[in-house]
């Protein structure tokens, strides 16, 4: 028999979840499902499994509200990435509790987040909390990989169970960021677009032993300089600056000097440079950016290819479309390299904001000196997915995190961890938005 009072001890639950081996691929997530199913179940929870392949189910469970407000979305991935040719402090998969951290794959992407939503969530069935709407959990696998079998599965098969609903809570936002010796706490209310491309350079191809000089080997060095060396145009969208203009409220001189005039497009890229570590989280929110990560030229040592292909991971700010992004592309590097468009996931449209002041007001409440900001997230989820259905996601996994915590450089990285106290934190906030979320704050 489970022991759903394990919704009191969110860590423990983690910990629980951890120690699932649900590496994508390839993903294998029905144990960690099943172990969910069972919690659930035993709560008096009625659940469905969906699958697109039985080793890869999602699971989706709801509580009944009062009917005032629209059903509320917790929706949770409990695939990981990968530890391979990683050194841990701990195992990866062990889940333990040690120095007061959780540590493991997915401790923050995301089966932390999925133990606050599935803590809050028995808690509301096992204390009889009183639901302005429906809320309903939706497990998912395959978000590290694309969402085929999880989210746009659901989303472009099963669309009926989520009849109604208009606002999600997913990954990623509601963990602390220091700026300038204030807490804040980006709420993410909007993501970037994938756009990978394929460029092909030629040249004249030829026997190793006798050397072409501006090759199409040469000609690719010149582009990997170009896009290590120069950025893209600035682009400063509606929530970026909503985001800067927040911090900079809430800052001393010179910092918020600093941010303002990072909205300035004639001197953003000046500023960026002086930002140091920072540079990497703001520096993606104020441009279209481009990583090449994918190159294929001869198969053989001694044949100088006369081909060189290279596939760019492009992310395009919201509102902004393939063509834009070959428009830039083309006027950095030349015209006589070949791009194509390989893949693009349109993101959600310009965000819903309806909800961001009751996810603020829950956070001004457990730690008033912190200071609730929206986020623009340089990355995807599945919110993409849920957005076709008219859903508006927000990044809402609270943690409160120590100043030095480096929260982007531990995602997907060895000895990946979270604060025992940070998984406690979430869960009582995720909690609070179930009693509120059809209230507007005073």
């Amino acid at each position: 028999m489970s022991d759903t009072t394990i919704y009191q001890r969110p860590a423990e639950l983690l910990q629980k979840l951890i120690q699932f081996d649900t590496t994508n691929p390839p993903g294998n997530e029905a144990v960690c499902v099943q172990y969910i199913d069972d919690l659930l179940q035993a709560a008096d929870i009625e659940t469905t499994l969906l699958a697109k392949d039985p080793n890869r189910p999602n699971l989706i469970a709801r509580l009944k509200g009062r009917g005032e407000a629209p059903p509320l979305l917790l929706q949770g991935h409990i695939d990981v990435v990968t530890t391979a040719g990683q050194q841990w402090t701990h195992a990866p998969f062990a889940g333990e509790l040690a120095d007061g951290y959780v540590w493991g794959r997915g401790a923050l992407d995301m089966k932390g987040g999925v133990a606050m939503m599935l803590s809050a969530f028995l808690r509301a069935k096992l204390e009889g909390a009183d639901l302005p709407g429906d809320v309903i959990l939706t497990i998912l696998a395959d978000e590290e990989d694309g969402g085929d079998y999880g989210a746009k599965f659901l989303v472009q098969e099963h669309p009926e169970q989520f009849t109604g609903v208009r606002y999600a809570l997913g990954e990623f936002g509601g963990f602390t960021m220091a700026i300038g010796g204030q807490r804040f706490y980006p709420i993410m209310v909007a993501e970037k677009q994938v756009c990978w491309m394929k460029m092909t350079i030629h040249g004249p191809a030829g026997h190793g032993s006798m050397p072409v000089r501006g090759g199409a080997m040469a000609r690719l060095g010149e582009v990997l300089q170009t896009l290590d060396r120069k950025r893209l145009p600035v682009h400063v969208t509606p929530v970026t600056r909503q985001m800067f203009e927040a911090i900079a409220d809430h800052v001393a001189f010179p910092t918020n000097v600093v941010l303002r005039q990072l909205l300035r497009p004639a001197l953003t890229n000046r500023m960026l440079d002086t930002l140091g570590d920072q540079v990497r989280i703001f520096d993606p929110l104020l441009h279209n950016t481009v990583s090449a990560t994918i190159l294929q030229a001869s198969d053989k040592v001694n044949v100088i290819p006369g081909r060189v292909e290279l596939q760019l991971d492009g992310r395009l700010l919201p509102g902004f479309t393939p063509a834009d992004m070959l428009a830039e592309l083309r006027s950095l590097l030349g015209a006589d390299v070949d791009i194509e468009v390989i893949a693009h996931d349109p993101g959600p449209p310009q965000p819903d904001m309806s909800l961001f002041a009751t996810l603020a007001a829950v956070l001004r409440a457990a730690d008033p000196t912190g200071v609730p900001v929206p986020l623009l997230l340089s990355g995807v989820t599945d919110a993409r997915f849920f957005a076709q259905l008219g859903i508006q996601t927000y990044g809402f996994l609270p943690m409160q995190l120590p100043a030095d915590f480096n929260f982007s450089g531990t995602i997907h990285a060895a000895d990946e961890r979270i604060p025992a106290t940070a998984v406690h934190f979430g869960a009582e906030a995720i909690y609070q938005v179930l009693q509120q979320f059809g209230r507007m704050p005073a």
